[in-house]
Order: C-alpha cells, then sequence, then structure tokens
C-alpha cells in the first residue's frame, strides 16, 4: 500500500506544481487514477491513500469492481469513469453502473445510454470524444462534429454532457504536447461561453500531464504513475 500513496502524494504535488505554474487552484483539476487491469487490492489501497475517482476501459471489468466495492465498501462514494472505447452491446452495463463516460463519439451510442440509465440513478455525465491528431486508429470526431453531438446530447433524457476529452498522439516534447492539446482547449473555451453546463476538459495522462494542465484541463487520467506498469501483485 505505502508505494501507491507515495505515487499519489507525488502526482498531486506534481498537478499542484503545474497548476501554479500557470496561474490556476490545484483543486480545479479532478485526479482520476485509471484502475484498469489493476486488481481489487491496488484499488483499495488508493482509496486508503484518499482517491475517490477511478478510470475503467473494459466494461466487465469495471462492472465487477463497482459491485465489489459497492457491497464492501459503500461509505467510499467512489466515482467510476468508463473511458475506453463503447460498443453498443455494452451500453446496458455502462449506463447502469458508471456516474461518468469519457468516450462518447456517436449519437447511436449516446441514445443508447440515455435509453439504458436506470431512473432512480442521476444523469449520466457524458463527454464527447474529441480526435485532434487524425489518427486513424483512433476514435473521436473532429472538433466541429463534437459541438454538433453536443447539442444532440443535450436533448437526451437521463445525460448530462459536461463536455470534452481526448488522446492526442504521444509527444514527449513540451511545446509538441501543449501545440496537441491546444486545438481542444479553444474549442472548449468557446462551448463554455455558448453552453450553459460545459465545465469538464479531460486531457493529459502520466506523461504530459502538466501541458495538459497548462492548457486548460479541468481532468488528468494517470494509471502508471500511480500503480506502476506492472500488474500490483508482480
Amino acid at each position: 500500500m505505502c508505494h501507491i500513496k507515495n505515487n499519489i502524494q507525488q502526482v498531486r504535488e506534481q498537478i499542484d506544481h503545474a497548476s501554479q505554474k500557470c496561474g490556476r487552484l490545484a483543486d480545479s483539476v479532478q485526479l482520476i487514477a485509471v484502475s484498469k487491469t489493476k486488481p481489487i487490492e491496488a484499488i483499495a489501497d488508493a482509496i486508503t491513500a484518499g482517491q475517490r475517482a477511478f478510470g475503467e476501459n473494459y466494461v466487465q471489468e469495471g462492472v465487477e469492481k463497482v459491485n465489489y466495492f459497492a457491497e464492501h465498501h459503500p461509505e467510499a462514494r467512489i466515482e467510476w469513469h468508463f473511458i475506453g472505447p463503447i460498443q453498443s452491446n455494452k451500453t446496458r452495463l455502462i449506463a447502469e453502473h458508471f456516474d461518468w463516460v469519457h468516450s462518447v463519439d456517436r449519437l447511436k451510442i449516446a441514445k443508447r445510454l440515455s435509453e439504458q440509465r436506470p431512473a432512480h440513478l442521476p444523469p449520466l455525465n457524458v463527454l464527447v470524444q474529441v480526435n485532434t491528431s487524425g489518427e486513424a486508429s483512433k476514435s473521436g470526431l473532429t472538433v466541429d462534429n463534437a459541438i454538433t453531438l453536443i447539442e444532440d446530447i443535450r436533448a437526451l433524457p437521463g445525460l448530462n454532457v459536461r463536455g470534452l476529452m481526448s488522446i492526442p498522439q504521444p509527444e514527449t516534447d513540451y511545446q509538441r504536447q501543449c501545440a496537441a492539446f491546444e486545438p481542444l482547449s479553444n474549442a472548449f473555451h468557446a462551448l463554455r461561453e455558448q453552453t450553459e453546463r460545459i465545465d469538464t476538459l479531460s486531457m493529459g495522462m502520466s506523461g504530459d500531464m502538466e501541458a495538459a494542465i497548462a492548457c486548460g484541463s479541468t481532468m488528468v487520467r494517470v494509471g502508471t504513475a500511480i500503480f506502476g506498469a506492472r500488474n500490483y501483485s508482480e
């Protein structure tokens, strides 16, 4: 547990430093601990260290974790984020178990999530995924199409569209990282001026978090720097 606690502390210090560097408050950036492929024990250790928001890429694995912690640690009040690609046949599980979805890029998927969100749950928080690098292998829309999709989602019950998400092509150079984030940052700020309740920009991971925060990210998704590259049991 000790190394996960230390890792979370280090990541939070990095977020604080990056925020202060660009004149932002540290609490304007939420840390999502990416717990995909990590066992229950690792997540429990992160919870003990104060982490409450977790991101999962694989539906069935994520649902099992949601159910486990709802049964065994309901007092933790964990916020679960689905951040992976969405298949049509998995939308019901996502709608029934998660609090956030970061990777919506089709109206068909948004409609299914809306129809399948249980009435007793709060609206599902939704982010529209943008493909800023134009890579054919990555999901996501152009900025213009993302803005159109946001307007369409706003009309759907059971969903609360909150903003944008992107996973740019990996870059090691800080300036190139910023250049990759800028189009999404500009779109986000334009949306905030035009549309109510747009308040979330999910971009930045372990290797480009500082640049993402400088460009206005309000959520960073960090896995390796918290849990390590290998499985927790190794």
